[in-house]
């Protein structure tokens, strides 16, 4: 069990540390440029800390204050429609931790694994359209269990392109890891963001100009 733990460890600081070293050459598409509206979810994936069960709930509320003060793109209540979609993940530093597993997350009405879809158009009941059922995720009728596993040692702020029919299956636009990513008030991942616009505006503007 020690070794399967250590294994998975080593896999996911390569995967972490790919992401460090390609995010320097990262370019924004342009659907980033031109979004106007984000729906900012708690990662469907991510276990629930028996210490801090609050935690990614808590991060999603930091990350959508610092985008209104940003006030670039509108954020809003569904994923259904939006731009954009933000996923956060709260770390807590720890390689292993004690969590839980099978209870649902994101309880925002059209939320992914809410309890019952939902939009502007009124009341929709199952998974939102796109989003597939998983195995001790939303409507799993399994009951929350504690269990020890590899913890999410960093915070995590992935950025998809909305209005597909499976968003977060597809490539990544953006995505920013680092502890204390998701810190309130100062939120680094969303000041990271910005400046990754500004970065890819700039670039494009001098494109135009040549």
């Amino acid at each position: 069990m020690l070794r399967r733990a250590i294994a998975l460890l080593g896999l996911s600081l390569l995967v972490s540390f790919g992401f460090a070293k390609d995010k320097t050459k990262n370019v924004l598409p342009a659907y980033v440029l031109s979004a106007h509206t984000v729906a900012i979810i708690v990662d469907p994936q991510a276990s629930i800390s028996i210490d801090d069960p609050q935690a990614n709930q808590m991060a999603q509320k930091d990350v959508e204050a610092a985008l209104l003060r940003w006030g670039r793109f509108e954020p809003v209540p569904t994923t259904q429609g939006a731009d954009l979609i933000i996923v956060v993940r709260k770390g807590n530093g720890h390689l292993t931790d004690e969590t839980m597993h099978g209870a649902p997350q994101n309880t925002r009405p059209g939320g992914i694994n809410s309890p019952g879809g939902g939009g502007p158009a009124g009341p929709q009941h199952g998974v939102p359209q796109g989003i597939s059922e998983t195995p001790g995720l939303g409507q799993s009728d399994e009951a929350p269990r504690p269990q020890l596993g590899i913890g999410d040692t960093a915070d995590s702020f992935t950025v998809f392109q909305g209005g597909k029919e499976k968003p977060l299956e597809g490539a990544p636009a953006w995505k920013y890891m680092a502890n204390d990513g998701l810190l309130p008030h100062s939120v680094p991942a969303v000041a990271a963001f910005k400046k990754a616009i500004a970065d890819a505006e700039k670039a494009e503007a001098k494109k135009q100009e040549k």
